[in-house]
């Protein structure tokens, strides 16, 4: 009270004695102009952030996620991985080269003997016992390439056997990744339009109620309405805009959350195309080819091509093998030269148990997806009967919203004309109102459902 009346104070005439200073009305003066800037500022912002609002259709949000989601790539490298290590099996038919040089200096009677005859320099006083019982310190430089040639490895072929059945595997798990990511983004662009159609019902009860407020002003002011009725109407009107300005909140939650599936930055506010009912694509039944399903099976078929890996570890192997070496006396010599080739077959016996004991334990796994694999399906079944019924009851809560707008719309209508008739009180029409506005609230929540139930449905079933 005391700070209007200085403002009216400074802004009287000369006649009217002033409470501030010069200083103080100039310093009044640029905080009232500061105060509108700002209130200027922040409408100014509210109109542009709402002006650069961009559209997205579902279909663009879908695609835009499968190739920026975080979680998509992740599984794609893992994909890559698997890959990889097929890649690496390849060594089971090519041959496998290697070159090497070593320096050494021994006097041991054998080596220095076998050395200087590696090097093609024996002579006739190289057999003087003297002389090979005391050599003197002999060095020799040898160049030696090595060959070896896998021929038949009966373990390793049905260990790159599984090895391809493991990228199998990551291709499925990244198949339904990309369809639950698909989902969720269904899922985060519905809740986009539920809150776009709250917040237009909003709207839509908001000028009702103004209207209402006007209605009421003009007959208060004809003294045929109490202050009580003005009051309540109101009341009514600031609740509505405090619910207006949290749809406005719940449309930039969910721009946020759509904006985080595909992987770009906050802060963009999205608009979205009307709430309606979807088609359904889905099938009545569980598909065996799910992706999901798929990738198990392709994990239990690994697991007997690596069992099967295992028993044939008892198999000889059969390799061939080769060098070619250079050996001489001076660092970087290539005096003598030799070469040596053959066949190796080889047979691991017995490894105390081990391979056995390997076997039990990957069938073991084996039999443990296998279990998985029942639950998985049995699970899933069980939620597709789940969802069905959910969606038929979806289906018949939005007919009986339907109903219940038409009801409501009615009873509002009525309520109104008694009450220019003055048969009726103000918050007997503001009760209507509400109720419509819950009832119309209520039905988009319902055909949201519908749709999520809808595309939840699609993602139980997708082949």
């Amino acid at each position: 009270m005391v700070y209007n009346k200085r403002i009216e104070a400074a802004g009287l005439p000369g006649n009217a004695t002033p409470i501030f200073s010069g200083k103080q009305k100039i310093m009044q003066q640029l905080l009232i102009k500061l105060f509108i800037m700002l209130v200027f500022v922040y409408c100014s912002s509210r109109v542009l952030a709402q002006s650069n609002a961009k559209a997205l259709n579902v279909d663009e949000a879908i695609q835009t996620a499968i190739a920026n989601n975080k979680n998509i790539t992740v599984a794609v490298m893992d994909e890559k991985i698997a890959l990889s290590n097929y890649k690496q099996t390849e060594a089971i038919h090519l041959p496998q080269v290697s070159i090497s040089y070593t320096a050494l200096v021994t006097d041991n009677p054998l080596n220095a003997f076998g050395l200087k005859l590696q090097q093609s320099k024996i002579t006739q006083n190289d057999f003087d016992p003297a002389v090979l019982n005391n050599p003197a310190a002999r060095s020799d430089f040898m160049t030696r390439l090595d060959l070896l040639q896998p021929i038949i490895n009966m373990d390793r072929n049905y260990q790159r056997k599984a090895a391809l059945k493991q990228t199998e595997v990551y291709q499925y798990k990244t198949q339904r990744i990309k369809e639950y990511i698909t989902y969720q983004v269904q899922q985060a662009y519905l809740q986009l339009q539920l809150a776009y159609e709250g917040k237009k019902v909003l709207e839509e009860a908001l000028q009702t109620v103004k209207a209402m407020s006007k209605y009421t002003g003009d007959r208060y002011a004809q003294g045929l309405l109490q202050k009580s009725d003005v009051l309540n109407v109101e009341v009514q009107v600031k609740t509505t805009e405090t619910n207006i300005e949290e749809s406005k909140s719940n449309i930039a939650n969910a721009s946020d959350y759509l904006s985080l599936l595909m992987n770009l930055p906050a802060g963009t506010v999205y608009t979205a195309a009307p709430l309606s009912l979807s088609a359904v694509n889905a099938t009545d039944s569980l598909p065996a080819t799910r992706a999901d399903f798929k990738a198990m099976e392709r994990a239990l078929q690994s697991y007997n091509l690596s069992i099967e890996s295992s028993k044939k570890s008892f198999l000889p192997r059969l390799n061939a093998f080769a060098n070619y070496q250079l050996n001489d006396s001076k660092v970087l010599g290539f005096g003598a030269n030799a070469y040596m080739a053959g066949l190796q077959l080889s047979w691991d016996i017995f490894k105390g148990y081990q391979r056995k004991n390997t076997i039990s334990t990957q069938t073991l796994e084996r039999n443990k997806i296998a279990e998985e694999l029942v639950k998985q399906k049995e699970e899933s079944n069980t939620e597709l009967q789940r969802t069905k019924r959910q969606l038929a009851d979806a289906k018949y809560k939005m007919e009986q919203q339907q109903l219940s707008i038409q009801l409501a719309d009615e009873a509002l209508r009525i309520l109104q004309n008694r009450y220019t008739q003055g048969l009726v009180n103000t918050t007997d029409v503001l009760n209507a109102q509400t109720q419509l506005s819950q009832q119309k609230l209520l039905y988009q929540q319902a055909v949201y459902s519908t749709n999520l139930t809808n595309a939840y449905l699609q993602f139980l079933t997708s082949k």
